[in-house]
């Protein structure tokens, strides 16, 4: 290792010294040389000009002495990129000491090769990187499978041509295991740099060398080899099983890394291992311990480790179910760590180990530390919510913190009791007096809004209800917003109870709220109510008095798809964020969404065997709903940057095609259902029915639903009933309806519809701008749907919109985005920027867009495929009012991309049998029944899809 000296770094390079240096690097003597590169990469390091010594020090690379060989690679790698010409100078060096007899010096070598990023150089080094690659010492070996990947991200191409890739697989099966580790990590970075390449070719033979090397590998090798595994999927519960046993040992090494990288792949593969099994329980048991280790590190750590145990007891909370007491907090551990802690031991709570949780509560909440003794109290209240039996003993402990007249404590007090009257109605009410005694000490938002909401809620039971809400009414200008609107409700609530005495006071915050006030989601509310009383008082108590639903026993889950993501990224940065990769990784290189093995990805139930004993005895999972104010869910989240533009859609797997009935929710039969007869399906446009949610039930076998509806703009859009001559036979695409209004849009209205053009679904939109001011920096997001539909690229406004100004924008969209399952199936919720605000709203696409233009199956298969499926798996419906005959309306089905295998005719009756394509490689079949002079046509369905052979 080269020992500093501060005497070279304090020295300047003043005029003369230049030329100082350049004679004594053309120095005879070895010693005087190695003090001048001393002093030249000095100087270099406090960021001197030194480029014009690049001749005189390449040329001292003609050396035996290590020490000064590694500070002439260390100048050529900084100066290489700023002079391409003078670095091929160093070529030749490279060769010759790619083939010296110290293995340190040909490591050396390869090294730098793949650190000098210079294109013109790049060529001259693939045949020593070659024979680096087979080199006998496998220290040579490690370091040139590095550098495969650095020149894999200089130039891709090169290295598939010249066959390193294939060469780079081969160090997997190297009896070296550094090598392997090596080979992995540069395999896994071009892997992620080229996500549709399949370089990780990962099969049982592969993982059993990986698993093989694992023991005897350095720590960051083990790191990149466990990170490989859990890229992998088992091919059965056995398999998974023999990986998690070579696994566990992991768990009991020394860095932490190493052992959270172990539970990520022992995380991933229990998914495939059946819960009765022994060793499945057995598994349970050993992963605690080692989490419970990394507890014992420096804070630091112990966030990192708590962020992911986190993540682990939402989806495992038998793990730690045992192991309440590690998470109390100590009185030295940090904010941060004490809130992490104070969240887990509420997932953790159960009936079990309610009491000491409590006591350790009402502990936390004497604390000097303000904003923990607001969280302690709050995580009283969630568990009151959460564990049924324990709610009356944290009311009665809630009540004592309110006697200790703590300000901060009392209105936290307050907040929560609010939640707990939501969860338990009329069961404890009795402690109205004691809040209402602390009522003049609230000057929190929060606390006010919250009293006011228990005042008005059950002021038939509070005998001076209107002197109170006329006391905060003093001052109303002066409140927040979040205590006016909750001020209004509570009287409105109180003059629906006791109407006789209270009809001034409703009068009065009427007029507030409507004439002197300048907010207009009050001044709507105040409308609202103001004619809901004076045009039908039965109906708004029915509106203002309704019975609310109990609040979930959980409102801050994370949401069961991204849980499933974050698991399989256990130990990076998203474990930390609670986010996945792609929200903060910027553009999409890279960016994989991941799933664990035999998941859905969508509403799969968290519950494992003790997950009811951990949440106090419910049998159901605990629901996830959006926090107050998320009007549409994730997409208040999204980044709403222009997207960079993505590739094209990955190759379907037979998984997403076997695996359609569980990724659209609900069975093929309400696919199927939706796809035809749907009362807004592509295939006839909108038929001025109800909304399409009805679709979702399983239409009866037995006998055929009826479909009738009116006919304006429906079906008859695609079998031309109206009996014009002439169409188009193309794709029928819907007219454009406004989706966003103008009074919504703050003067942007925004009109659309959808298409399929040449292969591409395209969003055809028209803005409008109604407002005064100029329109500028339009952006656009989707939120997660049912088929994955995203922008393609950004929205191309290429000029500011003007007042006035109507402009046409065609958005091109693909879809590879993340999938969620959208009620109704095509409901997309779309989030629009531009220079003034962001707007929310929600469209319908037609379901025909989705329709690949690859939708023939061939007849043989077809055929096959539908004998496969039994007579009873077949729903019928009908379509009425349909005046085509059978050839136009294969023509015109055609149009949508619904393609006639085959026809034929029985007893007068046309039979035209069809296949389909989504986008998502979904295939539907399906036969129309055709009679001449009959305008009803029938559609039998099988309700099982089958995965299109190759032929």
């Amino acid at each position: 290792m080269l020992e500093p000296d501060p005497n070279y770094f304090s020295s300047f390079v003043c005029s003369g010294e230049i030329f100082e240096l350049k004679a004594e690097l053309n120095s005879d003597k070895k010693e005087k040389k190695k003090e001048a590169v001393k002093k030249v990469i000095a100087s270099m390091t406090v960021g001197k000009d030194v480029s014009a010594l690049f001749p005189d020090v390449v040329n001292c690379m003609q050396t035996d002495n290590l020490e000064l060989k590694k500070l002439v690679y260390l100048y050529l790698m900084n100066y290489a990129k700023s002079q391409p010409d003078m670095a091929i100078m160093a070529v030749n060096t490279f060769v010759k000491d790619c083939e010296d007899p110290n293995p340190l010096i040909r490591a050396l070598a390869v090294r730098t090769m793949g650190c000098i990023r210079v294109d013109k150089i790049t060529e001259y080094l693939c045949e020593p990187l070659r024979k680096c690659l087979k080199d006998e010492d496998p220290y040579v070996r490690k370091t040139a499978a590095v550098c495969v990947a650095k020149l894999h991200d200089i130039n891709a191409q090169l290295v598939e041509d010249q066959g390193f890739l294939d060469t780079l697989k081969d160090l997997i099966s190297d009896s070296n295991p550094m090598v392997v580790a090596n080979a992995v990590a540069a395999l896994s970075e071009i892997a992620e740099s080229h996500p549709n390449s399949n370089l990780m070719d990962l099969n049982p033979q592969t993982i059993n060398k990986l698993l093989t090397a694992l023991n005897e590998c350095t720590e960051w090798g083990q790191i990149f080899i466990l990170d490989c595994l859990a890229n992998y999927t088992p091919r059965d519960d056995r398999e998974s099983q023999s990986i998690c046993e070579r696994v566990t040992p992991r768990l009991s090494h020394a860095n932490s890394a190493v052992v959270l990288s172990a539970v990520k792949v022992l995380m991933k593969f229990m998914e495939m291992l059946p819960k009765d099994l022994d060793y499945y329980g057995t598994l349970l048991k050993k992963l605690a311990p080692p989490l419970v280790t990394l507890l014992s590190a420096e804070p630091e750590l112990q966030y990192v480790a708590l962020r992911n145990i986190n993540l682990i007891v939402q989806r495992r909370p038998e793990i730690l179910k045992h192991e309440m007491k590690v998470f109390f907090v100590k009185y030295n551990d940090p904010i941060y760590v004490k809130l992490e802690k104070l969240d887990i031991m509420i997932r953790l709570a159960s009936q079990a180990n309610i009491a000491q949780v409590l006591a350790e509560l009402k502990e936390y909440a004497t604390e000097v530390d303000v904003d923990f003794v607001r969280k302690a109290v709050r995580a009283i209240g969630r568990c009151a919510i959460k564990v049924e039996q324990s709610a009356e003993r944290c009311v009665s402990t809630l009540l004592d913190l309110i006697q200790t007249k703590v300000n901060y404590v009392v209105q936290e007090a307050i907040v929560v009791i609010k939640d707990i009257f939501r969860k338990y109605p009329n069961k404890y009410e009795s402690v109205i007096a004691t809040l209402c005694e602390n009522l003049d000490s609230l000057d929190e938002p929060e606390a006010r809004a919250a009293m006011i909401w228990i005042v008005g809620e059950y002021a038939e039971r509070i005998d001076n209800a209107d002197e109170l809400l006329e006391s905060f009414l003093e001052g109303f200008h002066d409140e927040s917003t979040q205590v006016q609107l909750q001020l209004l409700t509570a009287i409105v609530k109180l003059f629906l109870k006791k109407p006789t005495e209270t009809q001034e006071l409703v009068q009065q915050v009427l007029s507030l709220a409507t004439q002197d006030s300048d907010n207009p989601d009050l001044r709507d509310r105040g409308y609202i109510y103001w004619r809901l009383l004076s045009t039908d008082p039965v109906a708004a108590k029915e509106v203002v008095l309704a019975e609310k639903p109990l609040i979930s026993e959980e409102t801050d889950l994370i949401e069961p798809t991204l849980l499933e993501e974050l698991i399989c990224h256990i130990g990076t940065l998203a474990s930390v964020y609670h986010k996945p990769p792609s929200a903060f990784v910027e553009g999409s290189r890279g960016v994989q969404h991941k799933r664990l093995p035999g998941s859905t990805g969508l509403g799969e139930s968290l519950e494992s065997p003790d997950t009811g004993s951990a949440a106090g005895g419910s049998d159901a999972p605990p629901a996830v709903i959006p926090s107050q104010g998320d009007l549409l869910g994730d997409l208040l989240n999204l980044d709403l940057t222009p997207p960079a533009t993505t590739g094209p859609p990955p190759p379907p797997t037979s998984g997403m095609q076997l695996g359609a009935m569980d990724l659209l929710g609900g069975g093929l039969d309400s696919l199927v259902f939706f796809l035809f007869l749907s009362p807004r399906v592509q295939l006839g446009g909108d038929l001025g029915g109800s909304s399409m949610g009805a679709g979702f039930g399983a239409a009866p076998a037995a006998s055929p639903a009826s479909f009738s509806a009116p006919v304006s703009g429906g079906l008859d859009d695609l079998f031309d009933l109206g009996g014009g001559v002439g169409m188009p036979m193309g794709a029928y695409n819907p007219p454009k309806t406004v989706w966003l209004p103008a009074m919504k849009g703050k003067g942007l209205e925004i009109s659309g519809t959808f298409a399929r053009r040449a292969g591409i679904i395209q969003m055809e939109m028209t803005l409008i701008n109604k407002a005064m001011s100029v329109m500028t920096d339009f952006a656009i997001q989707f939120n997660r749907n049912s088929f994955g539909i995203a922008p393609a690229g950004p929205l191309q406004v290429l000029t500011p919109l003007s007042p006035n100004q109507t402009i046409e924008v065609a958005l091109p969209l693909n879809t590879v985005g993340p999938v969620m399952k959208m009620d109704p199936l095509n409901n997309l919720q779309v989030a629009v920027k531009n220079n003034i605000d962001v707007f929310y709203f929600s469209c319908q696409y037609p379901i025909s867009v989705l329709f690949v233009e690859d939708g023939k199956m061939e007849r043989q298969v077809f055929l096959a495929t539908w004998k496969d499926i039994p007579n009873d798996n077949e729903s019928q419906f009908q379509i009425k009012d349909c005046h085509l005959n059978s050839d136009a309306a294969s023509s015109k089905l055609q149009g949508s991309n619904i393609f006639t295998i085959a026809k034929r005719t029985v007893d007068g009756q046309d039979m035209l049998y069809q296949s389909m394509k989504l986008t998502n490689s979904i295939w539907v079949l399906a036969e129309l029944r055709v009679q001449a002079g009959n305008p009803t046509y029938t559609v039998s369905i099988p309700l099982r899809l089958k995965e299109k052979k190759a032929h």
